[in-house]
């Protein structure tokens, strides 16, 4: 596996890798999450989100 930042498609509750990485960056926080700790992400948004807080405030930003 590479070390890099990965590419991911969100899916409902899983997720695929499109490109191979260690870590994808969350869209609100700019910080690094191990592929292997990620929790929250958004479908429609095809982001991923570091936490529960992060995940909120993206929300919230949409309306």
């Amino acid at each position: 596996m590479s070390g890099g930042e990965a590419k991911i498609k969100y899916l409902d509750g899983d997720f695929d890798v499109v490109m191979p990485g260690a870590f994808v960056r969350c869209a609100i926080t700019g910080k690094q999450i191990a592929l292997e700790d990620l929790r929250y992400w958004s479908v429609d948004r095809q982001e991923p989100y570091v936490d529960a807080d992060a995940s909120m405030q993206a929300e919230l930003a949409q309306r």
